[in-house]
């Protein structure tokens, strides 16, 4: 699983701010939808010549076929295989030779391919993106070959590594009742090498559909030319029937899970506690997004103060909404995690001690007004680091998701609204529902002997 790093640029955009007057968090969105049922949005910024072209499509390793777990991921690996006019890998070097790059990633909810490149080659990128979405070359070589470069990937990035998937790919499983929630996604080694070429074509004729992926164009370009020319390339690629979705709900837990995991790689031991969000877009979500900030985000949060400040168990405490991305990025059931690797003599009641007293406060005492304000610097900061981040990348993957999701990519502009509108009521309220024992799942990672 390629996970795109998170570089930070110089912010594209500027919130409109005047003698401390706060206009709103506004940048320009543009949205349509083409006949086949492609979605399109733009976002233009001719700040700097570069422009960002992205394609996500609405299927993620969350509902990939069971008895195939990782196989969202392997289809990753076959896009870059070749297409009717691109040759193996020529998808790639004709990006690098035009002076781009380029990445993609399978996440919770959706797949996405990005390439960033001089603006005068935005027609290449469409020509290139749409001409692997009318027809992926689909061999037994390359699947043969794409099966043992993701198992080895799996190999190096977990199954050989210390603390490897602890806790991104461990908690999901410990945590989720329903499968969909709490299978592999990494994917277990005798499924990836039970895909055959009658999954990986079904699977491309379904999900690789114009019907179900949305085009993002983020930077310097003409919206009415990009329009021309996504029309022309991508306009008579034909819509599929899409199969009906799988419950994805999880059930309300009730009772507080516990879990130990033997790592003989690692030596020293570390612990992880996720708790199960509120339902996106409700107010509580946003609630959350606010604790979070409050709680677990930076030197001045409620946990790193207590657990490495003022306790000393571990160096640092990390952790979040959706760590495989943020909280904006995911549609469906989601956790709120942290995790430690701590020192060796802090045994993990000890620590678990030290978290309650800090969510019990949060759930008995309401936030000052102070500590919200404080929060909402710190959130509005690390949303405009992402939207201004990689070169617009960050402002393309969040106009994706909500155009996939929401069908509203203009959400965008309302976000931070939604967090301006939380009280500390609401606060107390999602943080007595949300942070209850009950509603948490904690994983002990043991180290091998001696550490």
């Amino acid at each position: 699983m390629r996970l795109i790093a998170r570089l930070v640029f110089p912010i594209l955009f500027i919130p409109a701010i005047i003698l401390g007057q706060d206009l709103g968090f506004q940048v320009p969105v543009e949205y349509h939808k083409l006949e086949n049922g492609l979605k399109v949005v733009f976002s233009p910024d001719n700040t700097s010549p570069t422009v960002v072209v992205a394609v996500y499509y609405n299927i993620g390793f969350r509902i990939e076929p069971r008895d195939r777990t990782g196989f969202a991921h392997l289809f990753e690996h076959m896009m870059f295989q070749g297409s009717q006019n691109l040759g193996k890998m020529e998808f790639i070097r004709l990006v690098q030779s035009n002076g781009g790059v380029l990445n993609g990633s399978t996440r919770f909810d959706f797949t996405n391919y990005f390439e960033i490149l001089p603006s005068h080659k935005l027609e290449t990128a469409l020509w290139a993106e749409a001409d692997r979405m009318r027809g992926l070359v689909i061999t037994q070589e390359n699947l043969t070959n794409q099966q043992g470069v993701v198992k080895n990937e799996v190999k190096v990035n977990v199954l050989n590594r210390p603390y490897g998937g602890f806790p991104w790919l461990d908690m999901p499983q410990y945590a989720n009742e329903n499968w969909y929630n709490a299978h592999n996604f990494y994917g277990e080694l005798g499924d990836l090498d039970a895909a055959t070429l009658e999954d990986v074509q079904s699977f491309f004729d379904t999900y690789y559909a114009p019907n179900n992926a949305v085009v993002v164009v983020v930077g310097d370009f003409n919206s009415k030319d990009a329009l021309g020319m996504i029309k022309k390339y991508f306009s008579d690629i034909p819509a599929q029937p899409q199969p009906a979705q799988p419950d994805i709900g999880e059930p309300r837990q009730g009772q507080e899970k516990k879990f130990t995991k033997r790592d003989t790689l690692a030596f020293r031991p570390a612990l992880a506690f996720a708790y199960h969000m509120p339902p996106r877009n409700t107010a509580e979500y946003y609630a959350m997004g606010i604790l979070n900030e409050i709680l677990l985000q930076g030197d001045d949060s409620r946990l790193t103060q207590m657990l490495v400040k003022k306790k000393g168990f571990a160096g640092s405490v990390s952790g979040g909404i959706n760590v495989l991305g943020n909280m904006f990025n995911y549609n469906g059931p989601m956790l709120w995690m942290g995790s430690l690797i701590h020192d060796p003599t802090a045994p993990p009641d000890a620590i678990m001690a030290a978290v309650d007293e800090v969510i019990e406060e949060a759930r008995t005492t309401p936030i000052d007004q102070a500590t919200l304000d404080r929060a909402l610097v710190k959130l509005r900061s690390g949303l405009y680091d992402n939207v201004g981040g990689f070169f617009g990348f960050g402002r393309a993957d969040l106009l994706a998701c909500f155009a996939l999701f929401d069908d509203n990519p203009s959400r965008i502009n309302s976000m931070e609204r939604e967090f301006r509108n939380v009280t500390a009521d609401l606060l107390l309220q999602t943080a007595q529902e949300y942070l209850r024992p009950t509603n948490r799942t904690v994983l002990v990672l043991e180290p091998k002997s001696g550490s």
